[in-house]
C-alpha cells in the first residue's frame, strides 16, 4: 500500500522558499553505491494557506532533495526543485522523500538605488 502513498510536493511547496544547508553525496543505504547528490534544505518562509484551521507552519523544517546526478549548489542559496516527486514513508508516515531532476538556484534580487 505504501507504494501508492504519493505526496503532492508541488502543492506543498506553494508559498515556501528553500535554502541550502548542506550538499553531500547520495549513497544507497545498503550497498553504499553512489546514486547522485543529496541537497539538504531548510524551509525559510512558509506562506502556505492552510485554510481556516491554522495548523502551524513548516518554517525551519529540513528536507532532502535527492538528484540522480552530481550538482554543486552553494550553501545558503535559495533553490527550487525541478520536477519534484514526493513520497511519504516510515512506520507512521512521518517521513518525506523528495526526488527531483535538478535544482535551480534563485538569483538574489538586486535593489537599485
Amino acid at each position: 500500500m505504501n507504494q501508492f502513498n504519493e505526496f503532492n510536493f508541488v502543492q506543498f511547496s506553494e508559498g515556501k522558499t528553500f535554502n541550502v544547508v548542506e550538499v553531500a553525496p547520495w549513497q544507497d543505504y545498503k550497498t553504499k553505491e553512489l546514486l547522485g547528490t543529496e541537497v539538504t534544505v531548510v524551509i525559510m518562509t512558509d506562506n502556505t494557506n492552510y485554510g481556516e484551521k491554522k495548523t502551524g507552519t513548516n518554517r525551519f523544517e529540513k528536507l532532502k532533495f535527492k538528484l540522480r546526478k552530481q550538482v554543486d549548489v552553494p550553501v545558503d542559496a535559495q533553490v527550487i526543485p525541478i520536477n519534484p516527486v514526493g513520497k511519504v514513508y516510515g512506520d507512521f508516515n512521518q517521513n518525506l522523500s523528495v526526488h527531483c531532476d535538478d535544482i535551480r538556484v534563485v538569483e538574489p534580487k538586486v535593489h537599485k538605488q
